[in-house]
């Protein structure tokens, strides 16, 4: 039986801004009601463009920010109102891998002592066993063992990429929040680190959350995918259903900006219009409806709730006719 492993349900994340000497206060939904489940060994691949809320989701599900409103639970643990001991040991259970290697690692520091320091800060083993650990850990991401005594920036970033990795699995989480975590790489990287990843996650029955705006990326690694746009989910499913039967014109556009060199995977281009408008003002009804070549008079007036539809879930008044 597949283990439940991470669950948001209808998680919000607001900030207030401004409010100075003469300035107005402004509330941000940075992330508006999202819920999703998220199982062992299986990928939820959070989709959009830059603003969605993305990284926001990716900091409230590694506890690093707490929700406005809503419930997170991990490992069938509540995590709302908890704090002291309880919070570490479920901080313990979520790890983050960034998306730029060259920012994520302390360039003062040789791999061992980045391997060995999340175990010394949470007392586990002697120095001994820590070296052990980390070598070992090391050995699975594919780095040599000569390697332990040298200083990331004597690495490619793929390599770094590979650091980072392993030391987010050194406390052997049970989640792991990757925050595009190939974006910063060479194309021909990126293959090579994405499957490392799906070995990884094989090996030790990981759940991923990926965040990426890449689709060739989440093609190759999701199990599920969600679409944001300005902080709320506009279409949600499995993957091969996303992929060949997109019912939201945002899902349709993201898909057909998509470069394949397989005409299988090449999708119709989608009309769109404008930016993605302002969080601090977004439009009234589906905040979609300014840029939607589909929108209609309703469009402006009243949000579409998330519906389901073919075995996953839509947030479009027209999602039918656009199928």
């Amino acid at each position: 039986m597949t283990e439940l492993l991470m669950e948001a349900r209808d998680v919000r994340r607001h900030y207030t801004i401004g409010g100075g000497l003469f300035g107005k206060k402004a509330l941000v939904k940075a992330v508006d009601g999202v819920s999703f489940s998220l199982a062992e060994g299986k990928t939820l691949a959070v989709v959009g463009e830059s603003g969605c809320g993305k990284s926001t989701l990716a900091r409230v599900a590694t506890l690093l920010e707490t929700p406005t409103e809503g419930e997170l639970w991990i490992d069938g643990k509540a995590t709302m109102g908890v704090g002291g001991a309880a919070l570490r040991h479920l901080r313990l259970s979520v790890q983050m891998v960034f998306q730029n290697p060259y920012g994520s690692l302390n360039p003062r520091k040789t791999v061992g002592s980045i391997l060995e320091e999340p175990l010394a800060i949470n007392n586990r083993g002697n120095a001994a066993e820590r070296q052990e650990a980390a070598r070992a850990m090391m050995a699975k991401v594919g780095l040599r063992q000569d390697h332990y005594g040298r200083y990331p920036h004597m690495f490619s970033g793929g390599q770094r990429q590979r650091i980072a990795i392993a030391r987010a699995l050194m406390l052997r989480p049970r989640v792991v929040v990757a925050d595009e975590p190939v974006s910063a790489l060479d194309v021909s990287i990126q293959a090579q680190v994405l499957n490392l990843m799906m070995d990884l996650q094989e090996e030790f029955r990981l759940a991923y959350l990926f965040i990426s705006h890449d689709l060739s990326v989440v093609r190759h690694i999701a199990d599920e995918v969600m679409v944001m746009y300005l902080g709320r989910p506009v279409e949600q499913g499995p993957k091969p259903t996303i992929f060949s039967h997109p019912r939201h014109p945002y899902t349709k556009i993201l898909l057909a900006a998509t470069p394949s060199v397989d005409p299988a995977h090449r999708q119709t281009a989608v009309a769109v219009k404008g930016e993605l408008p302002s969080p601090l003002n977004p439009p009234s009804g589906c905040a979609f409806h300014k840029r939607c070549p589909f929108a209609t008079e309703r469009c402006g007036a009243e949000r579409p709730e998330l519906r389901p539809i073919d075995g996953h879930i839509v947030a479009c008044h027209h999602a039918e006719a656009i199928g």
